[in-house]
């Protein structure tokens, strides 16, 4: 009967350490798992990150691109103006007179219109109008004017 108990102690020693192994190996695995679940959403965080950033930059390319397109455009619009410009010949000296005094009366009347805002709008909108109004006559005034300086002769 010794034996038998013998037996039946190892049997449940063994028994038992087996169990004891297999619930120490399910919470090894139940650990791993949840690493290598976290280290999964660590890695997705870092992708979706990535991502916006890749997504941004696109977006800071896109509108650097059309800004320089803009830029680009005005630069044209000049160019190809004082080109029709100076294309312009000599005509019949009333029409040469008509003409050189366009620029003059345009000027001289944006700035009349930039003088009439200003005593004339109320304060609320005056800021604005007369931030504009003046642009334009500045504008005006430098370009039409600055444009007729000397010119030397070619070569």
């Amino acid at each position: 009967m010794a034996d038998l108990m013998s037996l039946a102690e190892s049997a449940a020693g063994g028994g038992l350490f087996g169990l004891f192994g297999t619930v120490l190996g399910r919470a090894a695995a139940f650990v791993e798992q949840r690493q290598a679940m976290a280290h999964e959403a660590a890695r997705w965080a870092h992708e979706l990150k990535w991502r916006e950033l890749d997504m941004k930059a696109q977006a800071d390319r896109t509108q650097a691109e059309q800004a320089l397109q803009e830029v680009r455009g005005r630069w044209q619009g000049l160019a190809a103006s004082m080109k029709a410009d100076a294309g312009i010949g000599r005509s019949y000296p009333w029409v040469d007179a008509v003409r050189g005094l366009t620029r003059p009366g345009l000027t001289v009347l944006l700035w009349l219109i930039a003088g009439t805002i200003w005593t004339g709008a109320d304060t609320i909108g005056r800021q604005a109008i007369i931030e504009t109004a003046t642009f334009a006559a500045t504008a005006a005034t430098l370009w039409w004017f600055g444009d007729r300086g000397p010119r030397r002769p070619p070569g």
